[in-house]
């Protein structure tokens, strides 16, 4: 079987950072644009906890989906298998950084985010106690902070 191109990423030389993961085009024309949001050195540092990217799931995505900016062109918003960041998916034919303001909003939201998780209720999610906030706020603050206030080349496009 053919290795998708995600797998063929050198993961080992990957810094935290908004990549443009892939391009699709969709039958009627759209362009759909897959963010890779990674947010730690994968196999050089540890990955954050399911229980972090879930909490900030629900965060992200309620921001995102609610940016009078973007909201309408947020397909979706979603933790990694490997939990080192999330995928962001986006209608348009977009670049790394014409989203890093969206990106560090975002992020800005979840790292000084308090009280009641959005959806964070047994009714509105089928793990609801699966989640810390304080991880998710801490690993937003520490993305911002090393990443998304000073990105550089080598945090926007993949390593060659």
């Amino acid at each position: 079987m053919k290795k998708i191109a995600s797998f063929t990423i050198d993961h080992t030389r990957l810094e935290p950072g908004v990549y443009v993961s892939r391009k699709d085009t969709t039958p009627s024309g759209d362009v759909i644009t897959t963010f890779d949001i990674r947010m730690t050195r994968p196999n050089r540092e540890s990955a954050l906890s399911p229980e972090a990217l879930h909490a900030m799931e629900h965060l992200a995505a309620t921001y995102l989906r609610n940016n009078p900016e973007w909201a309408s062109r947020v397909v979706y918003w979603g933790p990694m298998g490997c939990c080192t960041g999330n995928y962001l998916l986006i209608n348009g034919d977009l670049q790394s950084r014409d989203i890093l303001p969206l990106m560090r909003d975002t992020m800005e939201f979840v790292a000084g985010y308090e009280g009641e998780i959005p959806g964070a209720s047994a009714h509105d999610c089928g793990n609801y106690t699966f989640m810390d906030l304080e991880a998710a706020r801490l690993a937003a603050r520490r993305y911002l902070d090393e990443t998304l206030y000073c990105p550089e080349e080598s945090n926007l496009n993949y390593p060659a």
